[in-house]
């Protein structure tokens, strides 16, 4: 048993109330959701104080690190993708903080460095995001994060010199990246009425993005609006040029539903000038009643994937010169179980087509004109990870992981029907033998009756004795799919703990269709948590563990899951691990880009939503266990988390040290873990990954009594 902790005073001040439809909530915290006063800062800095030493004294914390240290220092290679004559490819030697993108003239040449992040701080905490080309190959857009912001800079690079143009575009967030096709100009997205000095802490809600044009080698105070929604805060666009170069497509989304309008420009009724004011977008699709994503377009038929009347998605095409509804053709129809995940054209007249198909992947060649399926390809059970390869392109790269395999790079050419990739890189860890351990799937039900897919990962020789310690991991929201995919820190887990990885996928995600997404959001949300809590149980029930040895754990919507299930069943858990949560669900609404989920959790200003929501939403659904104490929790958060603030973990704890910290019984720990220079987690360099998996580790056997073995 652990020895009870003492832990800090955080001031309540219950004189803060809302009134919500007629109920009074108190919120006697709400003063920590200013990131920069003195007393949050204090508050945060004895957090720290006090879960860093406890997390350290944990007696192989040491090898822990140096052992995964040294799993971690394997050769990872990208897809190589091709832009104009060359092809790129990402790169990392082993313990890179971030990978380095190369570049060759040819597949056999020498490979150059392009761009070596690494370089651009000392610390690693300078990423690159995202990047776009030219359709010629000659520039690149950078946009780039520092501490794991969600805020971006964008800077340009002559990919022949590879020196830095003095173009740079700031205040950038949730962008699109698009240059014109004479390479003169380019489509971004930025927040204009942003702050100066964002340094990616602060709270301030994002309204009123608008699209830009910017004319290179232009000062970025010249940039014209070319789209902005006035009438509309919170809607979003992106921009993108079609295959043919002759069309700017502009996709709107008002959340994070999947739906969208679709409008669209030929720009050859523009002149060479570039582009002075709002364009006149032709209004395809004016209304969010389904997805149209963009896959390929030949004259002025567009090819799109839709989920219009198809929860598993389907492919149809829209004549431009036609575009009644009543015209559009269907090119490949829904398929009665298998969920289409992505659609890519090479070739001119090829359609890579990606399913899933229960929680695993399975990729097929279709014929662009006929939508005819004219090959398979031969995949094991896995994730498709990446896939490279343009309507120019003859051929395709793709990787491909599994929860024992690393990625694994692929070569396919596609100037036949028939399909026979190679292997082009293979990522290999060496001195472990991932044949000593199985994956298996399994279908449990859940409180309603619902059957539930989950992944389960161990040792072949595990005993099922009800003994073993188990990591539950879950998600469950935002049509998120969580297939099969590798992770060193769950190898280590269970290669040096006897471990057992399990992956429930709940309702929420993306799995199943729209159907599977809508059974878990909203009004729906509960049956989230009891997928997840059934998952529990059914692990139970089976040998494989018990609740004392079972950690749960979740990031950002699956921190909202951890903290919900340890709130409603502190029985069935022994530990709990809630990364970067959402667990305010009366205000998140109200922070960053909080207002983009209200499609999946709904809004506390509406009565019939505040009904469900105060049901479960974890800040107000801290109590005492009648029986027994809560389980060991830890709750990390990153102080440059600008998508989801820390000011949720830190008024969810000082909550639930004030209701359970004195408690006599009260003897596992209930700690709160603040990152610097650390965001929502993309980007994050390999050093501070490590630790953070350390730590995790440490703190899971320190609760949950793992024991070390060689």
């Amino acid at each position: 048993m652990s020895a009870k902790l003492e832990y800090p005073a955080a001031r309540r001040d219950e004189t803060v109330t809302n009134d919500f439809h007629g109920i009074t909530i108190q919120d006697p915290y709400r003063w920590l959701e200013d990131p920069d006063s003195t007393e949050t800062k204090t508050f945060v800095n004895e957090q720290n104080a006090l879960s860093n030493p406890y997390i350290h004294s944990y007696q192989h914390r040491e090898l822990v690190n140096k052992t995964l240290t040294k799993m971690w220092n394997y050769p990872k290679f990208g897809c190589p993708h091709k832009r104009g004559p060359r092809y790129f490819y990402g790169h990392n030697s082993g313990l890179q903080n971030q990978s380095v993108t190369y570049m060759m003239d040819d597949l056999e040449a020498e490979p150059q460095i392009f761009i070596d992040p690494n370089t651009f701080s000392e610390d690693g905490t300078v990423s690159v995001s995202s990047k776009k080309f030219t359709k010629d190959g000659s520039l690149c857009a950078l946009s780039l994060s520092s501490s794991g912001s969600d805020w971006k800079t964008i800077k340009f690079i002559n990919v022949e010199t590879k020196e830095y143009l003095p173009d740079v575009l700031k205040k950038v967030k949730f962008s699109c990246l698009a240059f014109t096709p004479d390479n003169k100009g380019f489509f971004y997205n930025c927040f204009p009425s942003a702050a100066d000095n964002h340094e990616g802490e602060e709270v301030d809600q994002n309204l009123n993005q608008k699209l830009f044009f910017h004319r290179m080698g232009t000062d970025q105070s010249e940039d014209i609006i070319c789209a902005e929604f006035p009438d509309n805060p919170h809607w979003m666009s992106a921009a993108s040029v079609s295959d043919c170069q002759n069309y700017l497509l502009l996709e709107i989304s008002e959340s994070c539903k999947p739906v969208n309008k679709l409008y669209y420009y030929d720009m050859r009724s523009h002149g060479s000038e570039g582009f002075t004011g709002l364009i006149p977008f032709i209004k395809l699709i004016d209304k969010f009643d389904a997805e149209y994503d963009y896959i390929t377009n030949e004259g002025t038929v567009f090819t799109f994937k839709t989920n219009l009347d198809a929860s598993r998605y389907r492919v149809i095409t829209i004549d431009f010169e036609n575009p009644g509804p009543e015209n559009w053709k269907t090119l490949i129809p829904e398929h009665p179980t298998d969920v289409l995940e992505n659609i890519t054209c090479v070739n001119q007249n090829k359609l890579i087509v990606i399913y899933m198909h229960d929680v695993k992947n399975e990729m097929y060649v279709h014929d662009l004109a006929t939508g005819e399926r004219k090959a398979k390809f031969p995949l094991e059970v896995g994730s498709i990870g990446s896939l490279s390869g343009r309507k120019e392109d003859t051929e395709i790269f793709y990787s491909f992981t599994s929860f024992l395999a690393p990625s694994r790079i692929y070569r396919c050419s596609l100037t036949t029907d028939s399909v026979t990739p190679a292997i082009f890189r293979d990522n290999q860890i060496a001195g472990i033998d991932v044949s000593n351990f199985e994956t298996s799937q399994v279908f449990y039900s859940s409180k309603d009756g619902t059957k539930i897919p989950m992944f389960i990962v161990h040792r072949k020789d595990l005993p099922r004795d009800g003994n073993n310690p188990v990591w539950l991991y879950g998600y469950g929201g935002f049509n998120i799919s969580l297939t099969p995919y590798f992770s060193i820190s769950r190898l280590l887990y269970l290669k040096h703990f006897n471990g057992i990885f399990a992956l429930p996928n709940i309702r929420g995600g993306g799995e199943y269709g729209e159907e599977w997404h809508k059974g878990g959001k909203l009004d729906k949300k509960q049956n989230c948590f009891d997928d997840f809590i059934s998952a529990a149980e059914y692990l139970i029930q089976e040998k494989y563990t018990q609740a004392s040895r079972i950690t749960i754990n979740g990031g950002s919507n699956g921190g909202l899951l951890v903290g919900a299930c340890i709130n409603q069943r502190p029985d069935l858990f022994g530990a709990g691990i809630s990364d970067v949560g959402v667990l305010d669900m009366l205000r998140f609404h109200k922070f960053t880009i909080g207002h983009y989920w209200v499609s999946d959790y709904g809004c506390s200003d509406n009565k019939e939503d505040f009904e469900y929501i105060i049901k479960y939403s974890p800040l107000h659904t801290v109590k005492e266990p009648i029986i027994g104490q809560f389980p060991a929790l830890l709750v990390c958060t990153a102080d440059h988390d600008d998508r989801v603030a820390p000011l949720h973990s830190l008024k969810y704890m000082a909550t639930v040290q004030h209701v359970l910290g004195k408690s006599e019984k009260q003897t596992n720990p209930l700690l709160l873990q603040v990152e610097c220079k650390a965001g929502h987690g993309a980007g994050k360099p390999t050093a501070k990954i490590i630790e953070e998996v350390t730590d995790k580790i440490a703190f899971m056997a320190l609760t949950t009594g793992l024991e070390w073995r060689d």
